[in-house]
Parts: C-alpha cells; sequence; structure tokens
C-alpha cells in the first residue's frame, strides 16, 4: 500500500492547489510570502512532497481566495470521476 502523501488523491489535491496559484498568475514566492513561509513550502505541498493540515490547508486556500467548502466539493467530483479509492485502510 502506498504512504497515504503519495496517494493518488492527495496528487489530486496538490494539483488543485497548483492550477488554482497558476490561474491567479501567482508566482511559488508570492503565495509563501502571504502565509509568511519559505518558497520551498509551497513546492513541497505542490509536488506532493508534503502533506498540509486542516489549518495549513485552510491558510492556503484564503491565501488563494478559495472557500474551502468549494474546494472539497471540487477536490471529492475530482476523486470520485477518477474513480480514487480515499480508503485508507484497503
Amino acid at each position: 500500500m502506498a504512504h497515504p502523501i503519495h496517494s493518488d488523491s492527495y496528487r489530486l489535491l496538490s494539483l488543485l492547489l497548483l492550477e488554482r496559484r497558476q490561474e491567479l498568475g501567482l508566482l511559488q514566492v508570492d503565495v509563501a510570502h502571504l502565509l509568511n513561509k519559505p518558497q520551498s513550502f509551497v513546492s513541497k505541498y505542490e509536488s506532493a512532497d508534503r502533506r498540509l493540515d486542516m489549518i495549513e490547508l485552510l491558510a492556503v486556500l484564503r491565501v488563494l481566495d478559495v472557500d474551502p467548502h468549494h474546494f472539497l466539493d471540487q477536490l471529492m467530483a475530482k476523486i470520485e470521476a477518477e474513480r480514487i479509492d480515499v480508503n485508507p485502510l484497503r
């Protein structure tokens, strides 16, 4: 079983965050500055090398001007469309 950080569902989450940053025309360094974090923080979560906890995810979504409810709905829709199993116990 793959480690959850390397799961397909987590890669989708990272991809959605990356796409939103690019939609806004922001660089990783711009987002990092708004989060008061180093650029490597953004690079690592966008490449799925680092997990975000819920509080960090909410901060990133705020900086990217994304409603958390909408983001989770979008993530779940992509997971379901790609038929990805999100149950870590299987």
